[in-house]
C-alpha cells in the first residue's frame, strides 16, 4: 500500500476543506417531517456543504485547546478525500479519477442543533480539525464506500460507522459538489459525520481510525495549555 505523510497547509493539502451536512442516511431521517418544513421546504437536492477555516487545521498529536466557553465537543471521525485534478460538472466516473488518496478527519463541533446556517462558530474553533496522519493512495483503496469509520475517546471506541450509510456515495458526491462549485488539487472533502458522534473535553485524547488508513489521535486540553 502507498502512502505518504500528510501536514496541512502541505503541498498535498493546498487548497479549501470542506465538509457536508445531511450525508449520512441516519442523520437526514432523524430530522423526520421537519425536512419539509422551513427553512428546508423538503429533503437536499444537492450536497449541503460547510467549510473548516484554515485556523481548524492541525496535524496528527497536535494537542488541541478547547476554549473555556465550551464544556464538550463531537469527536466527529470521518474519510477525508484529497483531489488531484480540477473538476467542474464532473461525471461520478470523472470524480472517482480525479481523488489523490484519502486521509483521516476528525471534525471537531461544539454540540447544536440548527442547521439553519453554516456552523461557523461550532465548527471553525482554532485546531477543531486534525487531519492526517497519512495520504493512502486512491488506487490502493479503490470501494471506499465499504469502509468502516471508528471514533475512540482514551482509547475506547466509543462509535463505528459504515460509509455505506452515506447519501451519497464518495464519487456521487464529489460529481454533485462540481455542479455547483469546482474542485481544486489540493482540495479536501470531509463525506459526511454520523449522528451520536460521542462527546469528550479538555483532558481526553481522541481518535480517528480506518482500516487500511491508519489513526489520528490527538489530546483535547484547556485552551492555552499548550495547545498550539
Amino acid at each position: 500500500m502507498t502512502s505518504v505523510t500528510l501536514r496541512p497547509g502541505g503541498p498535498l493539502l493546498s487548497g479549501a476543506v470542506y465538509g457536508c451536512l445531511l450525508n449520512v442516511q441516519d442523520e437526514l431521517d432523524r430530522l423526520g417531517d421537519a425536512i419539509n418544513e422551513a427553512p428546508y421546504n423538503g429533503a437536499p437536492t444537492g450536497p449541503v456543504m460547510y467549510v473548516k477555516t484554515p485556523n481548524t487545521q492541525v496535524a496528527d498529536g497536535t494537542p488541541v485547546g478547547i476554549p473555556a466557553d465550551v464544556e464538550q465537543v463531537r469527536v466527529g471521525a470521518t474519510l477525508g478525500v484529497v483531489i488531484k485534478d480540477t473538476l467542474t460538472r464532473a461525471s461520478a466516473d470523472q470524480a472517482r479519477a480525479a481523488i489523490a488518496g484519502y486521509t483521516l478527519v476528525n471534525d471537531l463541533t461544539v454540540p447544536h442543533d440548527s442547521l439553519f446556517r453554516q456552523p461557523l462558530k461550532q465548527k471553525c474553533r482554532d485546531g477543531f480539525c486534525p487531519i492526517g496522519p497519512a495520504l493512502v493512495d486512491a488506487a490502493d483503496l479503490p470501494d471506499p464506500d465499504s469502509l468502516t469509520v471508528r471514533a475512540l475517546v482514551n482509547g475506547e471506541c466509543r462509535q463505528e460507522w459504515r460509509l455505506a450509510e452515506l447519501v451519497r456515495p464518495v464519487a456521487t458526491l464529489l460529481a454533485d459538489i462540481s455542479d455547483f462549485t469546482s474542485l481544486y488539487p489540493g482540495d479536501l472533502i470531509l463525506v459526511g459525520v454520523s449522528p451520536d458522534a460521542p462527546l469528550a473535553t479538555a483532558g481526553d485524547t481522541v481518535a480517528v481510525e480506518i482500516d487500511g488508513i491508519g489513526r489520528l489521535q490527538n489530546p483535547l486540553v484547556a485552551e492555552g495549555e499548550n495547545a498550539r
